[in-house]
Parts: structure tokens; C-alpha cells; sequence
């Protein structure tokens, strides 16, 4: 059975003072990882967005196309 986390604040580390790390629920740290791919894959979305559309014929397609098989 897994334990229940209360405390999913963030802890600050401070050296000399000054905060220097942060100690993340590893939860709460994928979440941020995820939100973060989340708005670089909107960012690259937008710029391709950008760009002219550009279409084959299905005929030109095919004769290029050279599967590995």
C-alpha cells in the first residue's frame, strides 16, 4: 500500500542565505515537465502554422516513396 503525501509544498534550499534549489514532489515535478512539453508543442505548432501548406499528387507521392521493406 503506498503512503499518502501531505505535504506537497516545494522546499527551498538556501546556501549562505540565498535560495539556490528547490525539492519538488516528484508528482508535482512531472506535471511541470509535462506543461513545459505541452508549450514548446503549441510554440512549434504555431510557427509550422506559419508556413504555406504544401500537397503532392498521390501519383508524385508515390513514385518518391521507397519503403524499407
Amino acid at each position: 500500500m503506498q503512503k499518502i503525501r501531505k505535504n506537497l509544498s516545494p522546499e527551498i534550499v538556501f546556501r549562505d542565505g540565498r535560495p539556490v534549489a528547490v525539492i519538488l514532489d516528484i508528482i508535482k515535478y512531472q506535471e511541470i515537465l509535462e506543461q513545459l512539453e505541452d508549450v514548446e508543442d503549441l510554440k512549434m505548432l504555431k510557427e509550422m502554422r506559419k508556413k504555406p501548406l504544401k500537397f503532392k499528387k498521390l501519383e508524385d507521392f508515390l513514385q518518391e516513396y521507397q519503403p524499407n521493406v
